[in-house]
């Protein structure tokens, strides 16, 4: 069995980790890198720190209580989320509980914090997991301490009695190779730097896991099948029988979402487990407070514009709700606009960071990215993109704070190499609907600025 311990004191780790960001807070620098201090951590199945007094003392009373959950595709799934919810209702019953379910496949903390006004604040939460350890996993550590700060301090800014629980799941890629040794992946580690800080309790969903694999009775995925999609119902799948022909659990098909049967019922039992720890540490019954951030710089204080607020040129329309390309992502964004090729978006602002809500998909288009007079390139297609997903573009980071900017953003006429972009094993939809890949769009959902926009 995995063994369950909790502490309320900063590691060692977390001490230095602070004390460097002071430094250069101080400097009026940016925060180093986490890789120059990496963050060795003992992989633990529950910290329980403060626990979540609200939400217990909530159950106490027969309260209403509103639970979200942002996340990632794992969280996404039918799995840990729905049996989680089903376990509150079944075992406090004299509770009213509602889902809030803010959960986007291939997205991590960076959007997270963007969007959690709208996907979850909006609808006042009384307790929120959070959960972007994979997706975070190969983010600079920095970016997602000042994320995962951002979303807490955002969060008991609107609500300070809404409850946060940080969890952590994993694949098999180098974060199982990590858990294998005992230790947290650098993604992982960072966000318990942020819950060490903030008192906030976390649960690893896979220690269990990991412990069957090592000892022969788990298979983390079938060998032949590779990855095609990261959201969508195709990803709720279960595994045809509990236990293969050698009697091992069957995790997962892809070595990324578990199967709902085996992979997310080992999940769901990690928090069973750690819920009675998490309650016997749920003592204090104010609010969250809060005192001076962890780094200066995180993303609290962001700011959301619609696309029209932007200088726009070029042949820009602004799609209605019932559009087939809008229509699946209504609830996530008040308006969508699609750029073609030509077209330009402008704006200055001062302030660290513009990052734009936008979509992935086959008739996505290639950009050309000005800041300050510095040029990149980014293409709005990815290797899945046989579909479109909610996605991001990083337009300007780690600018200097006490500045004006300029950016512009074009969509280039050349279209990016769609075929060749799309993974080995999508080609074939590519061959087979090739009108589905010659729109050349770009899809502009929000602007998010971490400062003020200049008008």
């Amino acid at each position: 069995m995995i063994r369950n311990k909790f502490s309320d004191k900063l590691t060692l780790w977390s001490i230095i980790f602070i004390f460097s960001i002071l430094i250069n807070s101080v400097a009026l620098k940016s925060a180093p890198l986490i890789s120059d201090f990496p963050p060795v951590r003992d992989a633990l199945e529950c910290t329980a720190r403060e626990g979540l007094p609200h939400f217990f003392r909530k159950i106490r009373k027969g309260e209403e209580i509103r639970i979200a959950y942002l996340g990632g595709s794992i969280t996404a799934q039918a799995g840990w989320r729905v049996k989680s919810l089903g376990y509150f209702k079944k075992t406090y019953p004299n509770c009213k509980f509602s889902e809030i379910n803010a959960a986007i496949g291939g997205t991590g903390s960076d959007l997270g914090v963007l969007r959690i006004d709208h996907d979850v604040l909006s609808k006042q939460p009384d307790l929120m997991f959070v959960e972007f350890a994979v997706n975070d996993s190969n983010s600079d550590p920095v970016e997602i301490a000042k994320s995962m700060e951002g979303i807490v301090r955002k969060t008991w800014k609107a609500f300070p009695k809404c409850d946060i629980c940080f969890v952590y799941t994993f694949t098999d890629s180098p974060l199982f190779q990590d858990l294998k040794i005992g230790k947290l992946n650098r993604s992982a580690a960072t966000m318990e730097v942020i819950a060490d800080f903030y008192a906030i309790p976390s649960i690893h969903l896979g220690l269990e896991a990991v412990h069957l694999e090592k000892v022969g009775k788990l298979i983390m995925k079938a060998p032949e099948v590779k990855l095609e999609r990261v959201s969508g119902d195709e990803l709720n799948q279960s595994d045809k029988l509990p236990l293969s022909a050698e009697g091992k659990i069957h995790f997962s098909g892809d070595g990324v979402h578990p199967y709902i049967n085996t992979g997310h019922q080992l999940y769901m039992e990690a928090i069973e487990r750690s819920l009675p720890l998490i309650r016997s540490a749920s003592k204090k019954s104010r609010s969250h407070h809060l005192n001076g951030p962890f780094n200066p710089n995180n993303y609290e204080n962001t700011i959301t514009i619609d696309p029209d607020k932007a200088k726009l040129e070029g042949e820009w329309m602004k799609l209605p709700q019932n559009d087939e390309v809008v229509n699946p992502f209504a609830n996530r964004v008040s308006s969508f606009w699609r750029g073609a090729a030509g077209a330009t978006l402008t704006l200055q602002f001062k302030g660290e960071a513009v990052e734009i809500y936008d979509l992935l998909g086959p008739d996505g288009c290639r950009l050309e990215i000005t800041i300050d007079g510095q040029i990149s390139y980014v293409n709005r297609i990815d290797g899945y993109c046989t579909y479109r997903r909610l996605a991001i573009t990083k337009a300007a980071f780690n600018q200097d704070p006490t500045k004006i900017h300029e950016l512009k953003i074009k969509i280039l006429t050349e279209k990016p190499d769609k075929r060749n972009i799309l993974f080995e094993q999508n080609r074939a939809d590519f061959d087979k609907n090739p009108k589905k890949y010659e729109g050349n769009y770009w899809f502009v959902g929000a602007i998010f600025v971490a400062g003020e926009l200049i008008n």
